[in-house]
């Protein structure tokens, strides 16, 4: 992941000791220049951490058809720097944000 976003995980360290990142819910997206530029690698790291912490990951995974018309990455939302903005896409960020928020509705 960006050295920026790791930078500020790395500041979580007082709040993930109280356990306070326990059982939270967390999804991710991401983003690179190139096709193939390591989207995926990304997300699981990210993941990683979340797991680190006793979160809870809600990847989109291939739940819906949206997931099939963009990248087909089961992690999560990745997009590629230059690439149209379709509706198809929006419809994949979508699904993974309604499933993100269904499954902490239900944790509540």
């Amino acid at each position: 992941m960006a050295s920026q976003m790791r930078a500020f995980i790395d500041t979580l360290g007082g709040i993930w000791a109280k356990g306070s990142l326990a059982g939270k819910p967390a999804s991710a997206m991401t983003s690179a220049q190139n096709m193939h530029g390591g989207q995926e690698m990304t997300l699981t790291s990210f993941y990683t951490t979340i797991m680190h912490w006793g979160g809870i990951i809600v990847a989109p995974g291939y739940t819906d058809e949206a997931i099939f018309k963009t990248n087909g990455n089961p992690y999560g939302y990745s997009h590629t720097q230059g690439a149209e903005f379709t509706d198809e896409v929006k419809a994949a960020i979508g699904h993974q944000t309604r499933r993100l928020i269904e499954v902490a509705s239900k944790l509540r």
